[in-house]
């Protein structure tokens, strides 16, 4: 396995006529820069739907769709890990936010669909797709143990603790926020690459979008906290060092036991709830 491995974080999308031709010099300037890996936006080849509450079927596809089959081209054509998505109608009749992964020969290596589903004004998401119901599990990309979470899925800390108690070294959060809340994101970034032990990697979309302010940095966090890199550049790159990950494990807070089945105990016992729903604060005291 690599000890070391480049990512470049792509701030660009590629929904427009020529997004093929310029998806593809984007990921050739990823590999000049060094890049084993490119990781996209969140829906990087797909419109910002979600701008309003009105889904259309010319936003969705099917699995293996004409947008995966772009993006699996142009992985193909320039011999890169590609980490995209689309927005993917499956054959239960559902859409899903899914995250799909592309090896250097463009083959589908890896799906993960979006768990946190927002619902507010400039991302009514939830009109558009439903939260996945799978656990989230790691994935070798470039020898390398990997995860994946899009965008508000990394404001509930369990898919990354998840995911690195798992194995997964890196983080790959790829998203859609506005630059008015990135120092909200920011800090968990941070929290979650210092708790997880591993490194934290974000890339946003890079312009307002049908009258949503989307826009803000890509951001790389390592597992001790740092901040790698932090650009509107329309690609970063950041070398990852797996031996940084080894010895935060080995270091405070990366040592503490990981009590998996006093966790899940205690979840089972708490009700799921959705989105915007009150937290119910009534004590069970029946275990006490």
């Amino acid at each position: 396995m690599n000890e070391q491995l480049t990512i470049a974080l792509i701030s660009d999308t590629f929904h427009t006529e020529d997004g093929p031709a310029r998806l593809v010099d984007r990921l050739q300037e990823a590999k000049a820069g060094g890049a084993d890996v490119a990781v996209l936006p969140e829906l990087g080849c797909n419109r910002w739907c979600p701008s309003t509450r009105d889904p259309s079927p010319s936003d969705e596809e099917p699995p293996g769709g004409p947008l995966a089959g772009m993006q699996s081209k142009a992985a193909a054509e320039v011999g890169i890990w590609l980490v995209g998505g689309s927005l993917i109608r499956d054959p239960d009749d559902i859409r899903r936010n899914s995250a799909l992964v592309f090896n250097p020969q463009g083959d589908l290596c890896h799906r993960y669909s979006k768990i946190h589903i927002p619902d507010e004004p400039g991302f009514w998401e939830a009109d558009h797709y439903q939260a996945d119901d799978q656990v989230p599990r790691p994935l070798d990309i470039a020898g390398v143990p990997m995860g994946i979470q899009i965008c508000s899925d990394i404001n509930r800390p369990a898919g990354t603790h998840i995911l690195t108690a798992q194995g997964a070294e890196v983080i790959l959060g790829p998203r859609s926020t506005e630059q008015a809340t990135y120092e909200k994101w920011r800090p968990v970034f941070q929290a979650n690459a210092l708790t997880g032990g591993c490194y934290m990697l974000s890339v946003n979309r890079p312009v307002p979008e049908d009258g949503v302010l989307i826009g803000g940095p890509s951001i790389a966090v390592a597992p001790n906290g740092e901040v790698l890199l932090e650009t509107t550049d329309p690609v970063g790159i950041v070398t990852i060092d797996r031996s940084v990950v080894q010895q935060a494990r080995r270091d405070y807070p990366g040592y503490l036991a990981i009590p998996s089945d006093l966790y899940a105990k205690a979840w089972s016992s708490i009700p799921p709830r959705q989105a915007h729903a009150a937290i119910d604060t009534r004590m069970d005291t029946s275990q006490t």
